[in-house]
């Protein structure tokens, strides 16, 4: 079952929403109960097959994990529904229409996966950036639900250098529905408490194994594994790295170096916009050192 996990939930959420929107012309609103679905999905297997006991328990950050999630996927829904207004105004049609819908998808997956991955390497590199992200790697926990987790102008950021370009090809209107619904699906995958061991096709996917070492607290040790979908990303960029055997807790994660990061919702908002305290980096465990500087 835990090798199995990552491959049904991702493969088979968005498979029945490539089905409904793609073959079956179904409204693509119903993308969202579908994505409670996955989201409540992912609460109950947190439960019954946790890496951490401890990442279960709330530790007051539920109600605001929710509100960045309702607030950043009524973005995610306000701009898919601006898709037809752009593909009006946009004077040429690049995009293969006449592909089978669900190689046009993987097209998209590909080309979001590519923008989004190389967006967030550059978070973690230029400093206003970074400022947005920060609010991201916040978390002392790592669970499905904070996936969701991001403040709204990197949000939108991630979203114009994985998205806009597919749109300028003339991405369809379904396309970047199922696109975003499986993005969702993935996040939650990547964040998930779900003790998942996918063996080798953990390797190509970024799921939480390699990407809990991305939330590492020790400074730019954590600059590692950025890929949203895929994992060759962080091979071409020299930033692949796992831990074998090395089980992450509540003490590795955060931002080490600002401990008093706000945790409130209005207080992340706004954290970007103030000057915040910082201490000194600090030092990894053996098991997860690895030298390794930002450009």
């Amino acid at each position: 079952m835990l090798r199995l996990y990552a491959p049904v939930f991702l493969f088979g959420f968005v498979a029945a929403a490539t089905w409904w929107v793609g073959y079956r012309h179904g409204n693509a609103l119903w993308l969202l109960p579908w994505l409670a679905a996955a989201i409540g999905l992912s609460f109950l297997a947190e439960r019954c097959w946790p890496y951490d006991p401890a990442f279960n328990r709330d530790h007051g950050d539920r109600g605001r994990d929710a509100a960045h999630a309702l607030v950043n996927e009524g973005l995610n829904l306000a701009s898919i529904a601006a898709v037809p207004l752009l593909a009006a105004w946009v004077p040429w049609q690049l995009w293969p229409t006449h592909w089978p819908f669900a190689l046009q998808l993987s097209l998209a997956v590909v080309g979001a996966d590519f923008g989004i991955t190389l967006m967030h390497y550059a978070s973690h590199r230029v400093g206003w950036l970074w400022r947005l992200h920060a609010v991201h790697h916040s978390v002392t926990r790592m669970y499905g639900f904070n996936g969701l987790m991001k403040h709204p102008l990197h949000q939108a950021v991630e979203a114009l250098a994985g998205v806009l370009p597919l749109l300028l090809l003339g991405m369809p209107h379904p396309v970047a529905a199922v696109l975003a619904f499986a993005i969702a699906v993935q996040l939650l995958l990547q964040h998930s408490n779900v003790d998942m061991r996918p063996g080798a096709l953990g390797r190509l996917m970024a799921w939480a194994p390699l990407h809990r070492f991305h939330h590492m607290r020790y400074g730019t040790a954590g600059d590692v594994n950025f890929g949203l979908f895929f994992t060759v990303w962080d091979r071409l960029l020299g930033t692949a790295f796992e831990a074998a055997g090395y089980r992450l807790s509540g003490r590795d994660l955060g931002i080490g170096t600002q401990p008093d990061y706000p945790r409130d919702y209005v207080g992340q908002l706004l954290a970007p916009f103030r000057d915040l305290a910082h201490v000194d980096v600090p030092v990894p465990p053996a098991g997860l050192q690895r030298a390794q500087s930002r450009s």
